[in-house]
């Protein structure tokens, strides 16, 4: 019995000695080992606090290679017979691109182009994902863009419950018909809206002062429901070609009685290639434009005698030239409503036979609106598919987000 008890008492021994060599063995380590756990622990929690750069899990990366490359060779084919110019940056055709977004819209993904107007195709299952979040229901939706360049992007957006996060991955061409993944990032949303027009707009995280020196851009906008067929023709027809920058036709208040605030020589380029569907031909004309050409072209769209045009106009009368400068940083000032979009919205026909469009200017970068400012276009459609600008009016308060306008040509 004595020897069972000391047999005991030694195992309960051995077994204390066990807990007491672990115990001082965790003591021993636990310093080290939780620093590190802490300094990482810290690590995340500041890149989740940022929102930006955040690690992406080995499983998300081998995705979005894996379908990155399944739907680049989709569209192989047809990049591979596309015109890509002779210059280093290739730009792919509109008629192209579209054809590649047909493609990949089989794969029952939405899916964008770089074309404006273009619209997304599988556009309502980005709709459905987007009242989910709305709801507060977690789930995923992977959209697609073809770039310019034939190149694609990949965006995956996860909505938790709480935030929405986006994986995005861009993938290009090797130069030997094969495809490579150029990047991968990972970043919270920090605000985000489904506008009544189906414009989704957000704001990512970003580097902000005092951590970078400069703005970082995180306005992104997509169109997700398309633009009615009516609307989108006229958008092409009558207000891209001019836009905001470097005339001032569509970003201020006129009509047949006040015109002569008009850039008449800043617009002639603009209407040049409307009406030609070619780049205007600059080594042709230098630095002055004949009269005749000139006053035939502007009398075309806009309803100007040929003496307000030398009166409102830069004129030189002895050489019977208007003057004419390329846009350039020199005769223009960078604006972020410089490069918005002009978007029709809606169409009104009047009784006396002309027509007001409802255009309003969409900006995508920085500001992330879709309407920076909203303004009516009048406008009078021939039989034969031409048309005469009458007058554009400012509505609202609108023509106090548009910066003062720099003429392309100084009147002297």
């Amino acid at each position: 019995m004595n020897m069972i008890k000391q047999a005991s008492i030694f195992g309960s021994l051995v077994v204390l000695s066990v807990v007491i060599m672990i115990g001082c063995g965790k003591r021993v380590e636990s310093p080290q080992k939780a620093s590190v756990k802490e300094a990482e622990n810290k690590v995340l929690s500041e890149q989740q606090e940022k929102g930006y750069d955040l690690p992406i899990e080995e499983s998300e990366k081998q995705e979005a290679q894996s379908e990155c490359i399944e739907v680049m060779e989709l569209i192989s084919d047809i990049y591979a017979k596309a015109d890509k110019g002779k210059a280093s940056n290739v730009v792919i055709g509109e008629k192209t691109l579209l054809e590649m977004r047909a493609k990949v819209k089989q794969t029952g993904q939405p899916v964008i182009t770089s074309v404006i107007y273009s619209g997304m195709g599988n556009y309502g299952k980005m709709e459905s994902f987007l009242s989910d979040c709305q709801e507060g229901k977690s789930g995923t939706i992977t959209i697609y863009k073809i770039h310019s360049d034939g190149g694609l992007g990949r965006e995956k957006y996860i909505f938790n419950g709480k935030d929405l996060f986006v994986l995005s991955a861009s993938a290009g061409w090797d130069g030997k018909g094969g495809s490579v993944l150029f990047y991968l990032s990972y970043t919270r949303i920090k605000e985000w809206s489904y506008t009544k027009k189906g414009w989704f707009c957000y704001q990512l995280c970003v580097p902000e002062a005092p951590e970078v020196t400069e703005m970082v851009d995180g306005s992104r906008m997509i169109r997700v429901r398309p633009m009615k067929k009516r609307h989108r023709e006229l958008s092409k027809k009558c207000v891209l070609g001019l836009g905001y920058q470097g005339n001032n036709l569509l970003c201020s208040n006129w009509d047949a009685d006040h015109m002569k605030k008009l850039d008449f020589n800043g617009m002639y380029d603009c209407l040049y290639e409307m009406k030609y569907g070619k780049k205007f031909e600059v080594k042709v004309y230098g630095d002055g434009i004949p009269r005749s050409e000139f006053e035939s072209l502007i009398m075309e769209y806009l309803p100007v005698t040929p003496e307000e045009l030398r009166r409102y106009a830069v004129y030189d009368e002895k050489k019977g030239e208007y003057a004419w400068e390329r846009l350039g940083c020199s005769n223009y000032d960078l604006t972020y409503f410089g490069i918005s979009i002009p978007e029709v919205t809606k169409i009104r026909e009047n009784k006396d036979g002309t027509t007001t469009l409802t255009v309003e200017a969409v900006c995508e970068m920085v500001v992330g609106e879709e309407a920076v400012v909203t303004h009516e276009l009048t406008v009078r459609f021939y039989e034969d598919g031409d048309f005469q600008y009458l007058s554009n009016k400012i509505l609202g308060n609108g023509k106090k987000d548009i910066p003062d306008y720099h003429y392309r040509v100084e009147k002297r």
